[in-house]
């Protein structure tokens, strides 16, 4: 398991897979904002790729969010579109709606860029995030990223176009602990 200071990130637990899909995916609200593709519901029991890992995939590398005090299931992270060649990738995370607001997603990106930068050897790592999504972009700045740009109304979410920000952080800009 990697530790950050409140979570730690760990192997997907088979037992996660069900909590994180009810929570995160089958509401059509939040199940739009935390992926790129229309929301459809999914019969139960059918396995969910969002959620299943393949220790095949070199490109995407998923685990389970948990508190450190009593191991509480509360989100997913990952490190995915790793390009080893550039030296590359990009950051997702998705918390629980009740585990919001909690610092629990400045904790998860501050263990992603470890992990990126230190056990990977990552140069640079990306995140990108709608707009509005402040809690997001302040995890991402808390831990150095800086904002390179807006994709101007390029998401579709829940019938209007929104806009995403692109955030960038370089290992020689990030600051373990900071």
């Amino acid at each position: 398991m990697l530790r950050g200071t409140k979570v730690g990130l760990r192997a997907r637990h088979e037992e996660d897979v069900p909590i994180l899909r009810a929570e995160l995916y089958d509401d059509a609200v939040t199940g739009s904002r935390a992926e790129g593709r229309p929301w459809r519901p999914m019969r139960p029991g059918a396995e969910d790729a969002r959620l299943v890992v393949d220790d095949t995939n070199e490109g995407l590398v998923s685990f389970s969010v948990v508190e450190l005090d009593g191991g509480t299931l509360v989100g997913t992270a990952n490190l995915w579109g790793i390009d080893n060649h550039s030296r590359s990738a990009h950051i997702g995370l998705g918390l629980l709606p009740s585990c919001r607001g909690e610092g629990y997603g400045s904790d998860v990106v501050a263990v992603l860029c470890y992990y990126g930068f230190t056990v990977r050897g990552m140069r640079r790592l990306q995140i990108e995030t709608l707009a509005d999504n402040t809690a997001m972009l302040r995890a991402a700045e808390r831990n150095g990223f800086v904002r390179e740009g807006v994709t101007r109304s390029s998401a579709w979410v829940l019938g209007e176009f929104l806009d995403e920000v692109i955030l960038g952080l370089l290992a020689e800009e990030w600051k373990p602990g900071s």
